[in-house]
């Protein structure tokens, strides 16, 4: 686990503070002396209340679990060790722990007897650790508020869950008792399709009767009815000719009236013929239009079997997406069989190093509570050897704690000294520049003087006795003033 936190030391009064707030606190009325002069019980009691509490609050992995029987067969005496398996215990999940909140380097001595300082440390690494948990889990808050209840829906979905795969189970247990049913659809189906391609050519086949039929009647109504014009002008005709021989002779008369009946006659019977022909044709229509009813009743069979085969085809489609859901979930029931059987091989093949882990474990545990037994017995044999070490030590303190007052003593004494003498360097120091600007201006007077001297030489001669007096007078300038 990547942690992007820091655990900077905390002062002992903070860090019981922190204790008291969160219930990690061995007794009720801890301190910061405590912290400070830790016991050697302090600091696997927080842990044991730290991973209780905040790591494993279902408890378990108890520390205080009872060892198999192969680890007790190895055992002389383990009541002996209950004490020391629960330490180890203990060490090796706070190991765990802070090596996952990077903090490495817990020992088995920082457990049982730590220093101030490591105490400090490791309470600082657990606290901080705690502090930046409140600080993530106050992040989180507000998104936990945004969907409340969420456990009752997690419930609620995985309800729905299994009701959807007890839903999917019985769709395909459906689907597996449909196909014989499908297979008798799709054989009705087919039949149904040469049936309606039968039809189809028959319906085809009776409307061209039809207008073939249509096109005869009407062809025979305008052939009477122009026949029939024809007539009803003819005889027009011939009564204006026969009211034209009214007046005429009456043997003529009788003649043209014998034949206008003999024309009549053969009007009654063309009359009769044409009366024979409408009704055979009205016959031939009636049984056109029983063969139309016949047609129409057939068409609406037909729209019937259309429809039944657009139902068939949505039916069929239905049936191919059922057979490709049921081939997709078979192959997904395969796939999760082929991994449950590679799970169950890897769960057994755990299994086995789990057992191999757990007797490796149990040895290593022994050899460690062996070793633990023989550090124990050598601890303490040199704690004892350690106790006159001690006495010297604190002799040794005092000495030194009486030395170190005598150096600030003489240290005191000293930088008094140290005073004095830089007062009287800074007097003599005054002194000295007070003789050099004296003695720079009395250079300037000897100067002065040598040039008198000098311009009295080259004009007249100089007697003896000044020229000693000049030379007592540079004596006494070369040597100067006593300072």
């Amino acid at each position: 686990m990547a942690s992007n936190f820091s655990f900077p030391p905390l002062a002992p009064e903070q860090i019981a503070e922190a204790l008291h707030t969160y219930g990690l606190a061995p007794t009720a009325n801890l301190r910061a002396e405590d912290i400070a002069n830790p016991q050697p019980d302090l600091l696997p009691a927080v842990i044991s209340n730290f991973l209780a509490t905040v790591v494993d609050p279902t408890g378990a992995d108890d520390l205080d679990g009872q060892l198999g029987f192969d680890a007790l067969a190895s055992l002389d005496n383990p009541e002996h060790y209950r004490e020391g398996i629960r330490v180890l215990r203990l060490h090796k999940r706070a190991n765990a722990f802070l090596e996952s909140i990077q903090f490495p380097g817990f020992t088995l001595r920082d457990l049982l007897r730590p220093d101030p300082r490591r105490l400090v440390q490791v309470l600082s690494a657990l606290i901080n650790f705690l502090y930046y948990r409140d600080e993530k889990l106050a992040l989180l808050q507000p998104i936990i508020h945004e969907f409340p209840n969420l456990d009752e829906r997690c419930m609620e979905l995985n309800a729905k869950i299994a009701e959807h795969q007890k839903a999917i189970a019985d769709q395909e247990l459906a689907a597996q008792m449909e196909v014989p049913m499908v297979q008798q659809l799709e054989a009705e189906v087919n039949s149904l399709k040469q049936k309606l391609l039968e039809y189809n050519k028959k319906q085809l086949a009776l409307r061209a009767n039809a207008t073939a039929i249509n096109d005869k009647k009407e062809e025979t109504h305008r052939k009477v009815i122009a026949k029939s014009d024809f007539e009803l002008v003819k005889l027009a005709q011939e009564n204006s000719k026969l009211l034209s021989k009214i007046v005429q002779s009456p043997e003529k008369l009788q003649r043209a009236l014998e034949e206008k009946k003999t024309a009549r006659a053969e009007l009654k019977n063309a009359e009769k013929i044409a009366m024979q022909s409408v009704q055979e044709k009205t016959a031939t229509l009636e049984i056109y239009s029983k063969g139309y009813e016949k047609l129409s009743k057939h068409s609406s069979k037909i729209q019937a079997l259309q429809e039944q085969f657009t139902a068939t085809k949505a039916l069929e489609k239905e049936v191919k997406a059922r057979k490709a859901k049921i081939s997709d979930e078979s192959v997904e029931i395969m796939a999760l069989d082929t991994k449950t059987i590679e799970w169950d091989g890897k769960v057994h093949e755990m299994e086995e190093r789990v057992k191999a882990k757990e007797k490796e474990r149990d040895q290593i545990v022994a050899d460690e509570n062996q070793k633990l037994a023989a550090l124990r017995s050598e601890v303490e044999w040199k704690l004892k050897c350690l106790e006159p070490r001690e006495r010297i030590v604190e002799e040794t303190i005092a000495k030194a704690t009486k030395l170190c007052a005598e150096v600030d003593s003489t240290r005191t004494d000293a930088a008094e000294e140290l005073r004095l003498i830089y007062a009287k360097f800074q007097q003599i120091g005054h002194a000295f520049t007070c003789y050099k600007d004296n003695f720079k201006t009395f250079l300037e007077q000897v100067d002065e003087v040598s040039k008198e001297t000098l311009e009295s030489l080259g004009r007249q001669a100089v007697e003896p006795l000044d020229t000693s007096a000049t030379l007592s007078i540079e004596k006494e300038n070369s040597c100067g003033p006593a300072p």
